[in-house]
């Protein structure tokens, strides 16, 4: 249990990604570059009447823009009205049919290219990433003020064994939520499956680390997808996915230059599993720039690797491939659930609507998770830890209390939301690759940035339901 104290654009740029079976797949494409014998229109009054405005990231404009803007043609010839720093304002689309058929088009001769989706000459500009952010301001930065720690009891540092995958199917239908059921994935190449993930990723149904791989994680995020639409998502259909993906940020894979200030850190050499160890440390860091670009861009450190081979992630300037995540999700939640066996917490809005889920570790045989109702006590971010052995299990030879410094690789991350059943709580993790596959010292982990997407959405009395 645990015990809580308190764009630049980048033009013709072409990523190729190499799945596991060897086949090469087009996994980005070329930003939008605006042929340069285009010839400015004098005005808006050329518009059809019939057009529809359509921003880079898939909405409709109800209004013409202001300032210094120009119609133009792109290199397809399509009527693009562009800014004066060169940026694509909207997309001249016509409305209804006309509008759909166009999608339609482009998509069908855009999608397929050899044996995998290639998406060559695609226009979709490069996104920009949120920082956390505060409940009511802004997350503190590690690199700043160290916060009061926590106490709490220790975590762990084996991670029991998991309850196999297919236990849930032997319990009780009563006992467990019934959502309507996915697809089977077929055999399906890496950058195929890393765009179904990016998908449910921006839409705020976490399958959590982005890694080319199917698995229990993503099916309940299509899962929960489906309860939250009503819809029927097939995970085979590239097309459909990639379409999806157009407008909700663009492709999955996009390029990222690694910074003076994350080459420099602050890092550590190594996380020690002793809590002595770990409390003599100035803060529990990011142990390389892979492990902290794995969380920036919600990544499995080993599949940032594939992605870059021969890469040395240490020196500034370098350009990298990354995943697009796409901005965190916005809402105010009023009602959360953790379903113990299906390893998820699931977030409903104030008309009982579900607007995210995340896969996550909940409780263990040996120190469950609670039953029955809590509600949310307090929010903190970038939290210490305490070590009390009088109040924790006894870790390793501790004997004495022990501080541990904040950070990424804290025993509960870089969040922490505490529940009114007083040691208990829902957090972050040190280790995001395990989360949904394990169990925990009876709390609730997900990974540092859904914890920190659902920390900001949910407020002190969310009310939080734990299902057997």
């Amino acid at each position: 249990m645990c015990r809580p104290d308190h764009n630049r654009q980048t033009i013709g740029f072409i990523v190729t990604l190499v799945s596991r079976t060897g086949i090469a797949l087009l996994a980005a494409a070329s930003i939008l570059a605006l042929a340069t014998t285009a010839k400015a229109q004098d005005s808006f009054g050329r518009l059809p009447a019939n057009a529809v405005l359509v921003t880079p990231e898939g909405d409709i404009l109800d209004y013409l823009p202001g300032g210094d803007v120009q119609m133009m043609r792109d290199r397809r010839g399509r009527t693009v009205l562009v800014d004066s720093w060169g940026n694509i304002v909207a997309t001249v689309m016509g409305s209804g049919r006309q509008r759909n058929e166009i999608r339609r088009r482009e998509m069908s001769r855009d999608t397929y290219a050899n044996q995998g989706f290639g998406f060559s000459e695609q226009e979709y500009p490069e996104q920009g990433f949120s920082e956390p952010g505060d409940v009511t301001a802004s997350i503190p930065d590690y690199r700043d003020a160290t916060p009061p720690s926590v106490e709490r009891q220790a975590l762990p540092n084996e991670y029991p064994a998991s309850l196999d995958e297919n236990d849930m199917e032997a319990l009780p239908q009563e006992e467990r939520q019934t959502l309507p059921p996915a697809a089977q994935i077929t055999k399906k190449s890496s950058a195929e499956i890393t765009a179904l993930q990016v998908f449910l990723d921006r839409e705020g149904f976490s399958p959590g680390v982005i890694d080319g791989k199917s698995g229990s994680n993503v099916t309940k995020a299509i899962e929960a997808w489906q309860q939250a639409t009503g819809e029927t998502l097939d995970p085979n259909n590239t097309d459909d996915i990639m379409e999806r993906l157009r407008f909700s940020g663009g492709l999955p894979i996009t390029t990222y230059t690694i910074t003076a200030a994350d080459a420099a850190g602050p890092y550590v050499a190594a996380i020690p599993e002793d809590y002595a160890h770990k409390a003599a440390l100035p803060h529990l860091s990011f142990t390389s720039t892979v492990e902290m670009l794995g969380e920036k861009f919600h990544m499995d450190e080993a599949y940032l690797r594939e992605l870059n081979p021969g890469v040395d992630f240490t020196i500034p300037g370098t350009i990298i491939k990354v995943i697009n995540p796409g901005e965190m999700k916005k809402g105010k939640v009023t009602r959360i659930v953790a379903d113990k066996y299906r390893k998820q917490v699931f977030a409903y809005d104030e008309a009982g609507t579900l607007i995210a889920a995340y896969p996550a570790t909940i409780g263990s045989s040996d120190t469950p998770s609670p039953s029955g109702t809590v509600q949310v006590d307090r929010i903190a971010f970038d939290p210490g830890y305490t070590y009390n052995p009088k109040i924790n299990f006894k870790q390793g030879e501790n004997d004495k209390v022990l501080t541990l410094q904040p950070g990424p690789n804290g025993p509960v991350g870089t969040v922490w939301i505490a529940l009114s059943k007083p040691t208990y709580g829902i957090h972050g993790t040190p280790e995001p690759s395990k989360i949904g596959k394990t169990q925990s010292h009876g709390c609730v982990r997900l990974t540092n940035w859904d914890a920190t997407e659902l920390a900001k959405m949910v407020s002190v009395g969310t009310t939080v339901e734990f299902l057997d």
